[in-house]
Formats: structure tokens, sequence, C-alpha cells
């Protein structure tokens, strides 16, 4: 496969680590966003380094289109092109309706939804002008059936799936495709203050009666990169945990 210029938000911990290694692996070029998590993000670039693989990271709050221009920039004057995008980059606050401030409401649309709408803004020239390219919005099945205690989110990742459609109609004529990706439970961090009794009770809703993994994920992202006529999709990846 022809090597890409990829970038993906969120990209040092839980799915969008592994989406970058496993992408990595192919011999794409990584620019690998976050935030807060400096740490993991030099030790998944040391990791990928050590191995002959081609990975940048770089910090920005994207929920800033400011932060967004600045990750754009970067990587078109470094490698002139982005072929793909990945918006992963997101957060959660578990919450009665009641308890949700202006600031939890501005904090999570800003950070899941506003964020990948900036970098599809900032990316897409670059498409355009080429061609060709892809996106990839990495959602959630609580934005097709919502989660109690979890209505922000889900209105956030509810957003992306439309945002998916939208661009895909928009988009189409140009040669870029977009999609998006809608995991179930995953095992990463942002799950984990779940129990093991509250796990095991999830596992007996799923029909292949297992919590995903985040390489579940990235194998989807890796067929979605090579497929050239899939546009528009929103693929739930979830164990039958829900079907639509």
């Amino acid at each position: 496969m022809e090597r890409q210029v990829i970038i993906i938000t969120g990209a040092s911990k839980g799915i969008g680590r592994e989406i970058a290694k496993t992408l990595a692996q192919e011999g794409h070029i990584i620019i690998a966003n976050y935030n807060k998590s400096k740490q993991k993000a030099n030790e998944l670039k040391a990791e990928l380094e050590k191995q002959g693989k081609n990975i940048e990271i770089f910090q920005a709050d994207i929920s800033k289109q400011e932060e967004c221009k600045k990750l754009v920039k970067f990587t078109l004057e470094k490698y002139k092109k982005i072929d793909g995008l990945i918006n992963n980059a997101g957060i959660d606050k578990i919450q009665q309706i009641e308890d949700v401030t202006k600031k939890d409401w501005e904090t999570i649309i800003n950070t899941n939804l506003y964020s990948a709408f900036c970098m599809c803004q900032e990316v897409t020239p670059n498409m355009i002008h080429n061609k060709k390219g892809w996106i990839i919005n990495i959602s959630s099945i609580w934005g097709q059936v919502g989660a109690s205690m979890e209505t922000v989110y889900s209105i956030s990742k509810a957003g992306m799936d439309v945002m998916t459609k939208s661009l895909a109609k928009e988009l189409g004529p140009s040669g870029i495709r977009v999609n998006s990706i809608s995991p179930g439970i995953i095992d990463t961090d942002m799950n984990s203050a779940l129990t093991k009794k509250e796990l095991d009770e999830i596992k007996q809703e799923i029909l292949l009666n297992k919590i995903g993994n985040p390489t579940d994920i990235a194998k989807c992202v890796k067929w979605l990169i090579e497929d050239t006529y899939t546009t528009g999709q929103i693929i739930s990846i979830n164990g039958g945990w829900v079907i639509t």
C-alpha cells in the first residue's frame, strides 16, 4: 500500500494509541496528537522509532480552532500533504442531567465534537486540492442508542455520526471518503472505573460474551483505509451488544 500521511487525534492512549501502532506497522507516517498525556506520547514515539517506524508527536488542545490550525500547518509544512485524518480524541463524564453544568457541556462537546469538526475543516482544503483523502471519526455506540447518565457524551457522538454522513455527501465528489466507527464497550482507560461485576453483567448482554479490544477498532481502521468504495457509513463494532 502507498505510504500515507495520517493525523490521529487523541493518539497517546487507548484506541488512538492502538490505531497509531497498527498504521505505523503498515509503513504510514503518523502524526500522533495528544493534549495532556505527554509521557504516554513520548513512550509511543520511542516504541515505534525503535522499530524504525515513522511517527511524530504533536501537543495540541484541539478543542480550540487555533490549535487545530497549528497541528495541520505543522503536518503540511513537513510532509506537504495529508492523506488521512482520524478523529479519535474524546472524554466522558458520568452524571445525572440536573448536575450537568455549562462548563461540563462545553468541555465535552468541544473536546469530542467541535474538535472533530475543526480538524475536518482544516484538513479538507489539502484533500480537495489533491482530489483524494479520507476521514474516519471514532464515535460510540451511545451516539446511536444513547446512554443513561452520559447524555452530553451521547449527544457529542451522535453529532459525529451525522457529521460523517453530511461530509461524505459534500466531499465525495472530490474523491474524499468519510466514515465513522462506532465502538461498543472497549477495554480502555475510559471504562476502567467499571467493576468486575459491572463488566460481567455487560458481557452477559453482548452476543459474543466479551469486551472489545482496541485492536478490534484498529483493524477496522486499517480496512477502511485500504477500501476505496465505502463512504458515509457508521460501522458498529460492539460484539452484537446492539444491532440496529
